[in-house]
């Protein structure tokens, strides 16, 4: 039985976009960090990171090339963090 690879090719156009699209996200969570925002301000800064994760592992990781199957596992485990982190903030409604 043959086994063969597919490869992809990505140029470093793509690279430097998602680079970019990086760096603004960073300013974006640091202005963000400036502003009071009370109860949003984690809500916010964990939809900053999480754009910020899903370019990381979609193009520096190659997760966008991989088989639907290895996509699932990584998204059930991303849910399953989500889960845990969400667990670990609910005592933040009891804080105000």
């Amino acid at each position: 039985m043959k086994h063969e690879e597919k490869t992809h090719s990505v140029g470093y156009t793509v690279y430097i976009f998602v680079w970019l699209a990086l760096v603004v996200l960073t300013s974006v969570t640091v202005v963000v960090a400036g502003v009071q925002l009370h109860q949003l301000a984690v809500a916010v800064a964990i939809l900053i990171a999480s754009v910020k994760s899903y370019l990381v592992m979609s193009y520096f990781m190659h997760l966008k090339y991989e088989p639907p199957l290895f996509k699932l596992m990584v998204a059930m485990l991303l849910v399953t963090f989500a889960i845990f982190i969400g667990l670990t903030f609910t005592d933040i409604i009891f804080r105000y």
